[in-house]
């Protein structure tokens, strides 16, 4: 067990040197650094995209514009997380701004139009796949899909939701509170749909 957390604790530590390598010759103009670093990132940072603004143009534009952010401000890495991290933090502001943009900002929904389901976190009844979660993702609210995406699929907690957005703790709070029952009811509704064709 030992033998494996130091296996691990060393592969880690090669794959931050190997970035760290990377940065450098990013930040030299080295163009095959920078498309290594693309490559290595695009795909996690675009699904990031998707779920945030669940069009795949947009999400593709948003893409864009953060890897130019990214070489353009690289200079102002300073390894305090890495660059991963980093690079999904540009990626998530720049989604957040860009629903900002487009009039879709953040709101509450009346909670009378939440139907009275218990949050008893007791999904079993579902019969959930990838692509019927995804589903229902898309069809939540903008404010409501952006901090549970940041919430559950991002791994955020929520004082760090709360800086990405611009709101209270207890705000992202409630608004993640607010998206699992919506989810749920979306979710519901969807296999009784299913079950009474």
């Amino acid at each position: 067990m030992a033998a494996e957390r130091l296996k691990k604790k060393t592969a880690a530590m090669n794959e931050n040197t190997i970035h760290t390598a990377l940065v450098k010759d990013c930040l030299v103009g080295d163009r095959k650094a920078q498309y290594r670093l693309y490559r290595l990132y695009n795909k996690a940072m675009f699904n990031t995209c998707l779920r945030m603004l669940k069009s795949r143009e947009d999400a593709e534009d948003v893409l864009q514009n953060s890897f130019i952010d990214v070489f353009s401000k690289l200079h102002m890495f300073r390894g305090e997380a890495t660059i991963g991290a980093w690079i999904k933090r540009i990626v998530v502001n720049n989604c957040i701004n860009f629903i900002k943009k487009r009039k879709m900002l953040l709101s509450e929904l009346d909670t009378k139009h939440l139907k009275d389901i218990p949050d008893d976190d007791n999904w079993d009844n579902l019969k959930l796949d990838t692509k019927k979660i995804n589903d229902a993702i898309y069809q939540l609210p903008d404010g409501y899909r952006v901090v549970f995406t940041l919430y559950a699929l991002e791994g955020y907690d929520h004082q760090e939701v709360s800086e990405i957005i611009g709101t209270t703790v207890s705000t992202s709070k409630s608004q993640y509170s607010r998206a699992k029952k919506r989810l749920k009811e979306i979710l519901i509704d969807r296999q009784n749909l299913v079950q009474n064709s």
